[in-house]
């Protein structure tokens, strides 16, 4: 697929859309400044327009969020029901005020009925002045209407998509999604190091949520665990935001269907000792939280009923040498995934795909290790879970089978 005649063929489709009153999108070059400077006459700012399309988050159960950027501040809502019908409206309120005159949009849709249809839209309302006792709007953006089903954890089976170590090669994501055909498959999983290094907002936008959104993230939510890599570069702090994962957490836990779940942040490679971090890294300690709730997870109702458990991560803590980073997981979480006995590990990190059978002392559990971002090694792992059994299967990007195991 090719994601930059994709791209410019939406803006072209929204340059004609107009901005009178409720409209469809506007255009916006994808490189355009932010201006900052009060002088800058208006002219010179860029038009109020949508960033990127919106995309979909799953923070609980029952829940979806959405969300989105618009190169404006706004008040942002979204329009959504069953049936094809639009008919219920939710905006995001934090203290009792209603989120407003941001750009970064993020707003839960609560008390979805498992397994419904919904089709919805998002709108943002551009406000232009914004005084103490007076707030003034300009025009209004819609999007398209898309739709989704809500999640359900009850459901007798679970599939997904993963993908790892993109390393800003953002044509990457359509053509591993488009392996999967016409596969059912009910969210995204992003296992780390979806870029090299994190530079700022529009990096985000041009490499991972403009493809996402020509590919699946309009209709299907995604989860989003860091690599090594996006613990990297000055936009580093705020990458965050940017994402609403399950608990609203870096690393979390979910149930759906037969599967459990478990995603831990493996931080960064190296010893928060060395020179490039500079001093302002401490992912040991980080990684020892994650130890302590790690074995409360592990304790826990969900873990212990669950037919399938799974653990994601992006570092792989055996077949994938002896970095500090790798060290310190196996130090860490490995005794305990053996001792509560976790069904499959699935990593990402060493850019060498792989299917590691269980090997008895060290990880008593198949090992997963998705490919790297060159051609002929990236890979799409697919994950299909029912009572009876989990499989998984790896394609290389020529769509060959590389690897397959099932639980």
């Amino acid at each position: 697929m090719n994601n930059e005649l994709s791209r410019r063929s939406f803006l072209g489709n929204l340059s004609k859309a107009g901005l009178l009153g409720v409209t469809g999108l506007a255009p916006l070059a994808a490189g355009a400044a932010r201006k900052t400077d009060t002088t800058t006459a208006l002219t010179d700012e860029p038009a109020h327009a949508f960033l990127c399309k919106p995309y979909l988050q799953m923070p609980a159960p029952d829940a979806i969020t959405v969300m989105w950027l618009t190169s404006r501040p706004c008040y942002s809502w979204v329009e959504y029901g069953t049936h094809g019908q639009l008919n219920q409206k939710a905006h995001s309120v934090t203290k009792g005020l209603v989120d407003a005159n941001n750009k970064l949009h993020r707003i839960e849709l609560p008390h979805l009925e498992p397994g419904k249809q919904y089709s919805y839209r998002v709108l943002s309302k551009e406000i232009t002045d914004f005084q103490p006792y007076k707030l003034t709007y300009g025009n209004t953006l819609a999007s398209d209407t898309y739709t989704f089903t809500a999640p359900d954890s009850q459901a007798k089976e679970v599939s997904w998509l993963m993908l790892n170590d993109i390393h800003d090669r953002p044509k990457s994501i359509p053509h591993l999604m488009g392996l999967n055909g016409n596969d059912h498959y009910d969210f995204v999983f992003f296992n780390g190091d979806m870029f090299d290094y994190q530079s700022g907002e529009q990096q985000i936008i041009d490499h991972l949520l403009f493809p996402c959104g020509d590919s699946f993230s309009t209709q299907k939510p995604f989860m989003y665990v860091r690599g090594n890599h996006e613990t990297r570069g000055k936009y580093a702090r705020e990458w965050h935001q940017y994402f609403d994962n399950p608990g609203h957490g870096s690393y979390f836990s979910f149930t759906w269907g037969p599967v459990h779940a478990i995603v831990l942040d493996t931080g960064e490679d190296k010893e928060d000792s060395a020179p490039v971090y500079a001093g302002i890294a401490d992912f040991d300690n980080y990684r020892e939280e994650q130890a302590r709730w790690l074995e409360k997870q592990l304790q826990s109702p969900a873990y212990k009923k669950a037919k399938h458990k799974v653990v994601l991560m992006h570092i792989p803590h055996y077949h994938g040498g002896d970095w500090h980073g790798a060290s310190h997981c196996r130090q860490l979480f490995g005794p305990l995934f053996n001792k509560y006995k976790i069904d499959l590990l699935v990593c990402g990190h060493t850019h060498t795909y792989g299917v590691h059978a269980p090997v008895a002392g060290q990880h008593n559990y198949p090992l997963i290790i998705g490919g790297g971002p060159q051609e002929g090694k990236r890979t799409l792992i697919k994950i299909k879970a029912d009572q009876q059994q989990l499989t998984l299967t790896m394609l290389r990007d020529d769509g060959t089978k590389v690897g397959e195991y099932t639980v």
